[in-house]
């Protein structure tokens, strides 16, 4: 009998990694070296890593050399031969001579020495899904690794006794050569992140214009933000009935994914779902993301998204509003979906007195619990927000605010299909014609004959605006 040959299931061994934190004296951050430690070991483990081992450090000011002091790079060496880890992470972004030198410490070209930034870019790498997501990470990747570019060329200066990048007397055909070859590479790399940024440039441009025909078909834009891992694309899932990808894993989604739903009244929305935040957020992610992450600025309202039963829900919740504020998304009229409280003890009572976070739902986006009262809340915020940029017609009667109103009361006037309508109208209608009163001095039911009275000029077109609003309230 013939024996059945099966092919060696092969898997490449899994990395191991030793993690470092630092903490400086004197830089004001909420998060704690033990709590950002273990964040960085979540990061590690989405990465595929296994973690062998850690270090802590506490400084003054951080070594311009090796960021740690040289009696801990010595104890992060021993660390390292002993648990045989083949990557070493900081928890603090390295600079590339600082990298350098602790690559030297170790003396073995098989290990690498990498930062939170370097781990968080590769996560993204793994995770970006379509054209747009892979130019951005690549983007973000080729601008981290350009100033990091010596490494690979070393070998060339050990060849000539480390006298050839100096022009020393290394022989012919060998002095020299690592210099030109790292610069054809960094040139080549520079044409490279020339051509994604330009590539990218169009993908701005083009969800601009995608904007664009979102305002003017009136639909409003709920943009889901909050902190990796909060289950923004869970509810997303929950809100639309879709089946947008979610996993329990820290940057699961990285692409925007936008979906329409049906508020209460019969209103529809737009709800983006965008990349999650994280403290320590690379820079260059940041301008690499920015087509992305402008949705967020553009959009007609946040649904801030939070982990209540994280150890560190503060530390988040501060987090996402410092990034909010780096993109000038943090004047956005905002409602906070308190996510997970399935998880809580007495989770049917849960009171939002102490959560200090104002227009806050508690929510389960995975049981559904929650969700009605999300929704209600949503078109609330939506209808406060509308009357809010009406109300400064007349109140500041600015060309910007104006215009704001005036866009705002068109897509109202689409609106009127929807039985929101009648409810506006009875709340707004004789507000309006108060305010036309007290500004014009004419009688709002004779509202056509306005033009052929005598009027402030700088007025006169707020009023023409405002006597707009009214025949539209008034139905």
């Amino acid at each position: 009998m013939e024996e059945t040959i099966r092919p060696f299931e092969t898997q490449a061994p899994q990395e191991t990694t030793l993690l470092v934190g630092v903490e400086i004296k004197g830089r004001r951050t909420a998060w704690s070296m033990q709590d950002s430690l273990s964040e960085l070991a979540r990061l590690a483990e989405t990465a595929g890593l296994k973690i062998v081992g850690t270090l802590e450090q506490r400084v003054d000011r951080p070594n311009p050399a090796t960021l740690i002091g040289s009696g801990k790079v010595e104890e992060m060496v021993a660390l390292r031969a002993d648990t045989g880890a083949n990557v070493v992470i900081f928890d603090e972004e390295l600079s590339p001579g600082q990298q350098r030198e602790l690559e030297k410490a170790i003396r073995n070209e098989n290990v690498k020495v990498l930062d939170r930034t370097a781990l968080i870019l590769d996560i993204f790498a793994q995770h970006a899904r379509t054209r747009e997501g892979a130019l951005q990470v690549e983007l973000a990747q080729l601008e981290y690794r350009l100033p990091r570019l010596t490494r690979g060329w070393t070998h060339l200066a050990r060849q000539t006794g480390g006298a050839a990048g100096r022009g020393g007397n290394g022989g012919v055909g060998l002095r020299g050569p690592g210099e030109t070859q790292l610069e054809v590479d960094r040139q080549e790399i520079g044409r490279r992140i020339a051509h994604l940024k330009r590539e990218l440039e169009e993908v701005r441009k083009h969800r601009a214009q995608y904007r664009r025909r979102r305002t003017e078909e009136a639909i409003p834009v709920v943009a889901l933000v909050g902190y990796t891992n909060a289950g923004k694309s869970t509810l997303l899932n929950a809100l639309s009935g879709s089946d947008v990808y979610a996993a329990d894993q820290l940057f699961a989604t990285l692409d925007p994914t936008t979906r329409r739903i049906k508020l209460p009244g019969g209103r529809e929305v737009l709800v983006t779902d965008t990349v999650g935040f994280i403290q320590k957020l690379p820079t260059a992610l940041v301008a690499a993301f920015r087509a992305t992450l402008e949705e967020i600025a553009d959009a007609d309202l946040i649904l801030h998204v939070v982990d209540i039963t994280h150890e560190n829900v503060e530390e988040q919740v501060a987090t996402v509003l410092e990034v909010l504020g780096e993109l000038e998304a943090s004047d956005q009229p905002m409602v906070t979906a308190l996510n997970k409280v399935d998880q809580l003890p007495g989770a049917e009572e849960i009171d939002l007195s102490e959560a200090g976070l104002p227009n806050s739902v508690a929510i389960s986006a995975l049981t559904g619990q929650g969700i009605d009262d999300l929704l209600a809340r949503l078109e609330h915020a939506l209808d406060e927000d509308l009357d809010r940029r009406v109300a400064a017609v007349w109140a500041g009667g600015s060309a910007r605010a104006c215009a704001s109103a005036r866009h705002d009361s068109e897509r109202g006037a689409r609106r009127k299909r929807h039985e929101t309508r009648r409810a506006r109208a009875g709340r707004a209608a004789p507000a309006l014609r108060r305010i036309l009163e007290d500004l014009s001095g004419f009688n709002a039911d004779d509202a056509d004959g306005m033009d052929n009275q005598d009027h402030d000029p700088v007025n006169l077109p707020h009023l023409r605006h405002l006597r707009f609003l009214l025949r539209f309230y008034d139905g």
